[in-house]
């Protein structure tokens, strides 16, 4: 019987803290992240490419003595 109180008390504190989280709209959020992302797209090297002299991941060049 204890151990029950004890979960139910638990079980009440929770459900408390997620009633008093603050929560956004999806459509809030969406366009929320909609500005972000046109705001931003010009510094993505995804859309907008990146130069090969900045990219860290380009193939190393091989020196070779003749």
């Amino acid at each position: 019987m204890a151990a029950n109180i004890v979960t139910m008390k638990k079980i009440i504190q929770q459900l408390r803290l997620e009633a008093s989280i603050n929560r956004v709209k999806v459509s809030q959020a969406a366009t929320d992240l909609q500005q972000f992302c046109l705001q931003n797209a010009q510094h993505d090297p995804l859309l907008t490419g990146m130069s090969s002299s900045n990219n860290p991941f380009r193939p190393q060049k091989v020196c070779s003595f003749l």
